[in-house]
């Protein structure tokens, strides 16, 4: 009888990719201490016009943008509703192993579109695409924010690569458009979405006040948007934190014109509940104002269990980190998309944020890199 060890190699191999953090999904901070952003330097800047064509689509609506460290690639959502081509995101690289970012050194690779839970794509106007973000290896998710004032509710899908659905989280009814009685409010809903380093929660949020909640950012008027986290494993949702929208930041011009201000995106920075917050006003006549905080959901109020927010609650701490315009020189498109790519030559981490250009003649789509030190 021979004697054999307790561990076979396929055990031991076994182990070790069970105890292993997940690789490949992004990049980005990995560690369960708190982590802060600590400091920050523009990169550059890069344009595209508005009218873009790539493998005849019209590339723009970029909404979120998502890193996949195992290709080295990028993917940006469109927020194109399907009406100018079949909802779709977009597989790009942006090369900055220089430590800058010059003209050339990005390039749209392929565009995907995605599947509707028929395998068909998406009808036109049938919902309204938002957040994307690789999870883990081959598995994305997309978020839509809905229609509400057309009664589409907005929802956070799992897709593969490909395109295609494959599972629906299931949304807490309070986020429902109702008869304008409740839920999310007409272009308020889940812009945002974004995971922990350790792949365990997934965050969207609403971009601002639910109907019940109270108001719509405005002139001198803060709005109480709901932070909504998912058990990555389970599906399921889990524990809401408020977040407090800045009002509005510039009088339209004339004052009765279009405003909105709202949260756009979030960018865990641990595993422990520091996020980075991408917030964009708008106003007509006045342009946009965007503005990068950090939060913490730790010591905040877990108001998941309530339709409505309680008369007294404790809202993420908000700490504000930048102004596009007044400390890059930038003036700023619609920014809404945000994500950490590969380490720069130097060590420190890019930060790649991205405007969605409405479609728009008079607007661009915007990339800009920042080199960001955490600690």
């Amino acid at each position: 009888m021979k004697h054999r060890p307790y561990l076979t190699l396929s055990v031991i191999l076994m182990l070790v990719m069970i105890l292993m953090p997940v690789a490949g999904a992004s990049a980005g901070p990995a560690t369960d201490g708190e982590v802060s952003f600590a400091d920050f330097e523009l990169v550059g800047t890069l344009n595209f016009p508005t009218g873009y064509m790539f493998a005849g689509t019209q590339m723009g609506g970029l909404s979120s943008i998502t890193y996949d460290a195992s290709r080295g690639v990028f993917y940006a959502i469109s927020d194109d509703q399907s009406v100018i081509n079949p909802a779709r995101y977009y597989t790009l690289s942006i090369d900055l192993a220089d430590g800058q970012l010059d003209p050339g050194d990005i390039t749209f690779l392929d565009v995907t579109t995605l599947l509707d839970e028929s395998g068909q794509p998406y009808a036109p106007a049938s919902f309204d695409p938002e957040g994307l973000v690789l999870a883990r290896p081959g598995i994305l998710f997309h978020s839509s924010e809905g229609i509400a004032n057309r009664g589409i509710n907005p929802f956070v899908n799992r897709y593969n690569l490909d395109g295609e659905f494959t599972k629906a989280a299931p949304v807490p009814p309070k986020f429902l458009p109702i008869g304008g009685s409740q839920g999310v409010r007409q272009n308020y809903g889940f812009e945002s979405l974004n995971v922990t380093p350790d792949r365990r929660f997934l965050y969207t949020a609403s971009e601002g006040a639910l109907v019940q909640d109270g108001p719509a950012a405005n002139i001198g008027v803060s709005s109480n948007a709901r932070i909504l986290q998912y058990d990555l494993n389970k599906l399921r949702p889990g524990s809401e934190y408020v977040y407090v929208v800045d009002p509005v930041a510039d009088v339209p011009v004339p004052p009765d014109q279009f405003r909105v201000n709202g949260l756009v995106e979030l960018l865990p920075l641990d595993n422990v509940g520091t996020m980075l917050a991408l917030e964009r006003s708008f106003s007509v006549g006045a342009g946009n104002t965007v503005r990068l905080y950090q939060i913490q959901t730790q010591g905040a109020t877990d108001v998941s269990g309530n339709f409505s927010l309680p008369a007294s609650f404790v809202p993420v701490n908000k700490q504000f980190i930048l102004d596009v315009q007044d400390d890059l020189g930038i003036v700023p498109d619609n920014l809404e998309g945000m994500a950490f790519g590969p380490a720069l030559p130097d060590g420190r981490l890019p930060l790649i944020l991205v405007s969605d250009n409405n479609f728009d003649p008079a607007a661009v789509t915007q990339f800009i890199v920042l080199a960001v030190t955490l600690e």
